[in-house]
């Protein structure tokens, strides 16, 4: 193994600021990885698959890959947030009923009526950040850009007041701490678990009050839903809430985020985007691709099973490395590790696949499009002070703490 391919460790923080080296050294060499931690919670044992064909087969078998006891590693996680499971840790048959309630709510008609909305929401915060790099004040496309957009969709969701949107930044920002600290101490004792508490109020409290008093939001949508003649409980409610606060939020902005930053770093590529706005949504699948904002989740087999020759005992953790898988040559051939917004994708798993498949992938391509077309009509040589970054290390998702613009003054008459 040459120094240039580090092996895959998601506790080293060089292997989380570029994780892709270690991620091809699994793919040639281990492709069904065990992972030997050192004996504590904060580093325990797992596996991992990393080739494109065992990520998708894994992840389309949830009798033997299942998702009832968490997404990551950690085998305490849903104790440590103090969450009963939600549609994410659940397998069906329970979770198919839960998510045909909630698909309602991301159907491609309802998602196409946001666009209006969208878009204005998304001029409005290109106009007010133009006016401060003109008076030299630093604009960050990631929190100032990127990260409001899907908050402020999540608030049209929920019919939340405007007042309460800059809420959803702290709780986010516990969420990303918590996976960065991987529940060790200095995440539970830096208030992110409080955050975390303070969000479950707050949504506790709105679903005690449209129940009392229903309207054509989500909520109010979910508090009236039925499955077998039974309604869904507040904890159901609270389980859907979190879940498209944590799912939904910062993965939609990073991957706006990432489509900035990938752009800029192949000037080529944005001079033909520019020119033909058509390859968007194309640009999107790739970006989604090559960089994934979930690099990757946790299931836990509940029997004894082969993968490629190697045999996962029953009850173990076995990450599906999506970002891994995302850049497999197998799958998508010799070029698989370059960047090409003109690429033909039969498919990446950025969303993951099967019955867990994302349910807000329409609303999330929705927002990145309608951002990407925005910014670049505005501001066609946008670009980002890539050595100023800032990067979340997370194992499992991945983005931006900050990521200051460049070039983004308004133009001048």
């Amino acid at each position: 193994m040459s120094p240039a391919a580090p092996p895959f460790d998601p506790f080293d923080t060089a292997h989380l600021v570029d994780p892709y080296p270690g991620y091809r050294v699994l793919r040639e060499t281990d492709p069904v990885h065990f992972h030997r931690g050192d004996g504590t919670a904060g580093r325990p044992d797992f596996w991992a698959l990393s080739r494109y064909a065992d990520v998708d087969a894994a992840v389309c078998d949830t009798e033997t890959f299942s998702s009832a006891s968490g997404l990551t590693f950690y085998r305490d996680e849903i104790e440590k947030l103090g969450l009963a499971p939600t549609i994410v840790m659940m397998d069906p048959p329970e979770h198919s009923g839960k998510r045909r309630l909630l698909a309602k709510a991301f159907s491609p008609r309802r998602v196409a009526e946001t666009e209006p909305q969208i878009r204005d929401f998304v001029r409005g915060r290109l106009a007010e950040m133009a006016g401060r790099y003109d008076d030299d004040e630093v604009v960050d496309l990631h929190r100032d850009f990127s990260s409001q957009i899907p908050t402020f969709v999540l608030a049209q969701l929920f019919d939340l007041p405007a007042a309460d949107r800059p809420r959803f930044g702290p709780w986010v920002s516990a969420l990303t701490t918590l996976q960065e600290e991987g529940f060790r101490p200095a995440g539970l004792e830096g208030g992110a678990i409080a955050a975390v508490a303070e969000m479950f109020g707050y949504f506790g409290e709105l679903i005690a009050e449209r129940r009392a008093n229903p309207g054509g939001d989500l909520v109010s949508a979910l508090a009236e839903a039925q499955i077998d003649g039974e309604r869904l409980t507040d904890w159901d409610i609270l389980g859907f809430c979190f879940v498209i606060v944590a799912g939904g939020n910062d993965t939609t902005g990073n991957l706006i985020s990432h489509t900035v930053a990938l752009l800029d770093a192949h000037p080529r590529q944005r001079e033909l985007l520019v020119a033909d706005p058509g390859l968007i949504p194309g640009a999107l699948s790739e970006c989604l691709r090559f960089e994934s904002s979930v690099q990757g989740l946790a299931r836990t087999t509940t029997r004894e099973v082969v993968v490629g020759g190697t045999t996962i005992p029953e009850g173990e953790k076995v990450m599906m490395l999506y970002a891994s898988a995302n850049r497999d040559e197998r799958e998508f051939g010799p070029t698989a590790e370059q960047f090409d917004i003109t690429r033909e994708i039969s498919g990446h798993l950025s969303f993951s696949r099967g019955p867990h498949f994302c349910i807000g992938s329409h609303f999330a391509r929705l927002q990145a499009r309608i951002a990407v077309e925005e910014l670049y009509a505005a501001h066609p040589t946008v670009g980002v002070d890539q050595g100023a970054a800032v990067r979340a290390l997370s194992p499992f998702t991945r983005g931006f703490h900050s990521l200051p613009a460049t070039g983004f003054a308004a133009p001048r008459h």
